[in-house]
């Protein structure tokens, strides 16, 4: 029997009288695309625990419950058993350090060899009722932190966080030689490639995008980068970084791939905050860069 995932709420006197929609939306926060989801579910919504619909009127006292886990895992992702490095878990969210060369979604040619199937496999295994609902993603080539969450509420309370100083997402970077300034934000909008499937380029029509830098250290040819993405565009820290000048070691698409040295493009998801989706407690995370990429520095 797999553990399901609720959520409850004591009804207070200022809320007596109140329809459970209104009380579902203005407490618990759940939104109207999640309610129309769990009120068709037989225990989807409970007071006292008996099922009842959105228009129900509880009193004071009464114990207002909702399901958050879905019975059934609308994903359709695979479970595949794979090595995921879990940083922090619990009821609503997974914090994963991915490893270079893992792709976060699966999709053509990498089906069940993803994050994701591994994560569904590890939910499956320890008996849990949670689904694949990632967050913010990762190229297959940047190592580092990602925070999924296991239902569809977590998920959309944290999306509503991204771009925002609630959810702040810190890389390492090592790149081809030292940018001057050694401090300072790349304010560049960007944009397709076109007739390119995977390459974006700054271009002055396209998508505003901002990436704080600083440089940390300077090795030879090589420096260390520590990066904060304002906004989050497809390879945004690899584009803005090429576009002044300074690709990152081993970026075979913005840069020249250097496999004397790294077998990936060298960039590391060090840091990660963000307000839980559940207490709005703030969460904070570190991972350190891998070797490969500390061998490029040292």
């Amino acid at each position: 029997m797999e553990r399901e995932r609720r959520i409850e709420f004591t009804v207070t006197q200022d809320c007596q009288g109140v329809r459970v929609d209104t009380l579902l939306r203005s407490r618990l926060h759940l939104s109207s695309t999640v309610i129309k989801r769990i009120k068709w579910l037989d225990d989807g919504i409970l007071v006292d625990g008996q099922r009842v619909n959105t228009r129900f009127l509880p009193k004071t006292g009464q114990v207002l419950s909702v399901r958050l886990s879905d019975p059934e895992r609308r994903s359709g992702v695979v479970p595949t058993p794979g090595d995921v490095d879990i940083v922090y878990e619990d009821e609503d969210i997974v914090v994963v350090n991915k490893a270079a060369g893992v792709s976060v979604h699966p999709g053509p040619g990498h089906y069940a060899d993803t994050l994701g199937n591994f994560l569904v496999h590890h939910f499956v295994q320890t008996g849990q009722q949670a689904d694949f609902h990632p967050v913010h993603r990762l190229d297959r080539g940047t190592s580092g932190l990602l925070v999924c969450a296991k239902h569809a509420h977590g998920q959309e309370r944290l999306k509503l966080q991204l771009h925002t100083p609630d959810f702040v997402r810190t890389y390492l970077a090592v790149c081809e030689g030292t940018p001057q300034p050694g401090a300072g934000t790349i304010d560049a909008p960007m944009g397709p490639v076109s007739g390119s499937l995977m390459a974006q380029q700054v271009r002055p029509d396209g998508k505003p995008a901002r990436t704080h830098y600083e440089v940390l250290r300077t090795a030879g040819e090589r420096s260390l980068v520590r990066l904060v993405l304002e906004t989050g565009r497809t390879h945004q820290i690899r584009v803005h970084m090429a576009h002044i000048g300074h690709p990152l070691v081993g970026d075979f698409l913005y840069g020249r791939e250097s496999p004397e040295l790294i077998g990936r493009t060298a960039l590391h998801a060090f840091r990660l905050t963000f307000l839980h989706p559940i207490t709005a407690q703030p969460m904070v995370f570190e991972k350190n860069m891998p070797r490969d990429m500390v061998f490029l520095v040292e």
